[in-house]
């Protein structure tokens, strides 16, 4: 044995005796050498070190008069070279707050900065160090964990990254064993979570929500004020008080995409009248200035949200419907282009609208709804809109029966092609080729179901979920036949949850490829085309805040 293993092997021994000693005696806080030794043993050898490391948290409550300087050992060992040193000292950092929860916040703030570690056991061992202290005490971990889960102007984007990535892995998936006593701690989690909102992009948001909406004081026996402050927690990363910029397409793909989380939460009685007001004040009168890659997402939130409107939200909303049905739908057939999804999205919103306000109608399309009030305005001659709005009714409907026999048609060829398809190649894009149809199909059958009740001086108007828009059922399309054509939503590429890098700076849209693709089938069967072209855009738009990137 070489001198520096019998000088080891008496510093192990060394510690067993002080460690033995502690161990036996009734008023441990009398044997302060015995202690002493164990402090000055951390700073020897590397196995002594390991020992150390595990000796110096167990007897650390003992002896108050020592803990700085047992503390300022045991992080030594933390900061060692050697790894075994480092897991072991990383695994006792969770016993200094069996007894002394008030540092808490100060082990887990050590934790955090230990996360940004390469080396998989030392990480590891951070994760289960982690987790001891979220269940020796809850709030008090949790509460320390989350400083580091918002921004601030000294944040270090690595760490909070993975302070995120372990929230998301580790503390969601478990969160009904750890959010103890039930209400109090998902109460304290979402105040948490809240705070942690001034500075996010568009993947941290999403995976927030999913979070919240995942615990039971959100869940389905909720009562409609929780759903309320669930859009308001929406409304706040909308910015519905912010001044609007037509340029800003940070902002608008933000806008659309807390419109669309926020849908489920109207389904349940959540009020919309900031987002109508925001989007009828600020939006639709620029329409024709949004890029055109965010029409479409637009109309598609617009049609989403009509049926969850208040007749007063109804009555304010239907005069820019209206104003934009003119637009998109010719008046004859002049080769003015027609956009189909356009003119879905468009009518469905204004059924929806007009079903719960039925007599506004009369002074936009000159129609004749008796109610018995004054704003039924039957006095009025209101003839030439209803001419004028019939008219264009039924040059929509002529051009949308063109185009269905041209898509039948086109599936009949899609079918030959398939059957002599040889390569999966081949397969694949005809496959494509049929879904798309299949979702322009719907379209135009959606486009007939909504316009025939219009024909009517008292129109019937629906306000029901018979009409199934036609990209909730649309099949994702394989990538490999995406073409670049107007109408499509940009690509949830950021994280939202399920991905590795929560802080991938990236723009969060709503998927949509397929509708750049089902804008492909409609183009070339008629000569009102499907919309004007325009390359869309990947990303773009400013970053909020601290910079952290885009929506």
């Amino acid at each position: 044995m070489s001198e520096h293993q019998s000088e080891e092997v008496q510093q192990i021994e060394k510690l067993y005796e002080f460690s033995e000693r502690l161990n036996a005696s009734k008023d441990k806080s009398q044997n302060v050498e015995d202690y002493e030794g164990i402090i000055k043993m951390a700073k020897t050898s590397m196995k002594a070190k390991q020992l150390a490391s595990q000796l110096i948290p167990r007897y650390f409550k003992f002896f108050p008069t020592l803990s700085t300087e047992a503390f300022d050992a045991h992080m030594d060992c933390i900061d060692e070279e050697n790894i075994g040193v480092r897991v072991q000292a990383i695994r006792g950092l969770p016993l200094f707050c069996k007894d002394s929860p008030d540092i808490i916040s100060k082990i887990v703030d050590v934790l955090v900065q230990l996360l940004n570690t390469e080396e998989t056991m030392e990480r590891d061992a951070v994760h289960k160090a982690l987790m001891s202290l979220i269940r020796q005490d809850p709030k008090a971990s949790l509460t320390a964990l989350f400083t580091h889960a918002g921004v601030t102007p000294t944040t270090d984007d690595q760490i909070r990254e993975k302070v995120l990535n372990f929230i998301r892995d580790k503390v969601f998936p478990l969160k009904g064993e750890l959010l103890k006593p039930q209400e109090e701690m998902e109460r304290r989690i979402t105040d948490l979570i809240k705070q942690s909102l001034e500075d996010v992009t568009g993947g941290e948001f999403k995976m927030f929500m999913d979070f919240l909406t995942s615990l039971s004081i959100f869940g389905a026996k909720a009562p409609q004020e929780r759903m309320q402050e669930l859009v308001e927690i929406i409304e706040g990363q909308a910015d519905l008080d912010a001044q609007f910029d037509v340029s800003d397409t940070d902002h608008i793909d933000r806008l659309i995409s807390c419109l669309q989380l926020a849908l489920p939460f109207f389904a349940r009685g959540a009020p919309t009248s900031r987002f109508l007001n925001y989007l009828n004040k600020h939006i639709i009168p620029v329409f024709d200035k949004l890029p055109e890659e965010r029409k479409l997402d637009l109309l598609k939130a617009l049609a989403d949200i009509s049926p969850y409107t208040t007749a007063q939200e109804a009555r304010q909303m239907l005069p820019s419907i209206v104003q934009l049905l003119k637009k998109y739908m010719p008046a004859r057939k002049t080769g003015e282009e027609m956009n189909f999804t356009y003119v879905e999205c468009l009518l469905y919103a204004f059924h929806h609208l007009a079903h719960k306000v039925p007599n506004a109608t009369n002074s936009l399309c000159g129609y004749k709804v008796v109610t018995g009030q004054p704003s039924d305005r039957l006095g009025e001659d209101f003839s030439e809109l209803n001419k004028d709005f019939t008219e264009r009714l039924t040059t929509v409907e002529d051009l949308t029966k063109t185009t269905m026999k041209k898509l039948t048609q086109g599936m009949t060829e899609h079918n030959k092609a398939m059957s002599a398809a040889k390569t999966d190649e081949e397969k694949a894009s005809v496959k494509t080729k049929k879904q798309n149809t299949t979702t322009g199909l719907r379209t135009c059958n959606n486009i007939l179901a909504m316009t025939k009740p219009l024909h009517a001086k008292v129109p019937s108007f629906i306000g029901d979920t018979n009409i199934n828009l036609s990209w909730k059922e649309a099949t994702k399309p394989l990538p490999s036949a995406a073409t670049t054509t107007i109408g499509g939503k940009r690509p949830a590429n950021s994280n939202t949850g399920s991905g590795n890098n929560v802080s991938a700076k990236r723009g969060r849209g709503s998927g949509g490829m397929s509708n750049q693709l089902v804008n492909k089938a409609f183009q070339g069967i008629s000569s009102h085309g499907v919309g004007r072209g325009g390359n869309r855009r990947r990303g773009g738009g400013r970053g909020r805040g601290q910079g952290r990137g885009h929506w």
